[in-house]
């Protein structure tokens, strides 16, 4: 007899459920997973639940466990943390009990060629597995942002992937590193991992004179990774002659309003993006994504991963999550890492 499995749906916007189906034994060459935790990925996955993504973009061709686009109902979530129950025949025993990453979306069991899954390093628990595609996204960043010995840097957006960046940065000599974010307990998790100051983007106008005396003006790097593409007309600001800015923030239907009438030409600032489903050409010759993801598990085994997750909420309540993070239910705090737990 087949399991039953449940798998979340954004329905509508605003409007998330948990359907009900079959999960027909692994076939040959798959194996059959149990969800433990699984990651919502809060900037992405609130454009989906908000309608702010265009309907007719594809959800990831570069992932097996997707396919079709964003236009409602839609299954999406890409970071499941379970362990393997049951192997088809032409699959190695080996992997029965093992406990792996999936780029899956968030449901309580699922079907899954072996070599789409990521085993889960003994130096990681599962709550840190769960993050894996934030730390990768993280490095992924910073890889294409290139800082250099004693730059001035400055990343919009203390949420999960900007304080992971942060905590990545901050390994490097640079002359300074200033988070920017409107929320207190967020700036003060980038100082513990390692900023060097912080702000919020009402003071943003102040990025520009963290320099010596005899230094050019403006920053060196900024990197935007807020969601707010106000934050990217902030960073075009406070960036100096030959300033560079890696958006890694997707902003879905947002528009983002830039000025860039003063001084952008001029000063011939570079803005570029940074996304993590590839690895930058010019980066393509020495890395890989597999020792991206090398580099990411390290960066995993740096970071307070028990602050950043706030909230656990069973999967049963996973429309709770949503109404949580789009900040329906105010008054159980500002979520920063929210986890669905499975049982």
């Amino acid at each position: 007899m087949s399991e039953r499995a449940r798998s979340l749906y954004f329905e509508a916007p605003g409007e998330v459920a948990l359907r009900e189906r079959a999960v027909p034994e692994p076939g040959p060459e798959e194996v059959r997973v149990e969800t433990a935790i699984s990651a919502i990925s809060a900037g992405t996955e609130l454009l989906v639940y908000r309608d702010e993504v265009p309907t007719e973009m594809a959800v990831d061709p570069t992932l097996e466990a997707f396919d079709g686009d964003f236009s409602f109902p839609v299954s999406y979530g890409y970071a499941a943390v379970g362990t393997v129950t049951a192997c088809g025949d032409r699959v190695d025993d080996a992997w029965r009990g093992r406990s792996v990453f999936a780029f899956n979306p968030h449901e309580s069991q699922f079907l899954a060629a072996p070599d789409s899954l990521i085993p889960v390093p003994d130096s990681l628990s599962a709550t840190e597995a769960a993050l894996l595609p934030t730390a990768e996204t993280a490095t992924n960043l910073v890889l294409d942002a290139a800082p250099a010995v004693g730059e001035r840097v400055a990343v919009h957006g203390a949420g999960v992937v900007g304080l992971f960046t942060i905590g990545l940065l901050a390994a490097f000599p640079l002359s300074s590193l200033v988070a920017v974010d409107p929320l207190p307990g967020r700036r003060n998790l980038a100082a513990e991992l390692g900023a060097d100051e912080t702000l919020h983007p009402d003071r943003s106008d102040r990025l520009g004179d963290h320099r010596d005396a005899d230094e050019p003006p403006g920053l060196d790097l900024a990197v935007e990774i807020s969601g707010r593409p106000a934050a990217l007309d902030d960073a075009v600001d406070a960036v100096g002659y030959d300033g560079r800015i890696v958006v890694g923030s997707w902003y879905g239907q947002k528009r983002a309003d830039l000025d860039l009438g003063g001084e952008f030409h001029r000063a011939r600032i570079d803005i570029s993006s940074s996304q993590v489903s590839t690895i930058a050409p010019d980066r393509r010759g020495r890395w890989t994504t597999d020792r991206r993801l090398d580099a990411a598990v390290d960066l995993l085994e740096r970071v307070p991963v028990e602050e950043i997750v706030t909230h656990r909420i069973p999967f049963d309540e996973a429309p709770r999550a949503y109404d949580l993070l789009d900040g329906a239910d105010a008054g159980e705090g500002s979520p920063l890492q929210v986890l669905l737990t499975y049982d």
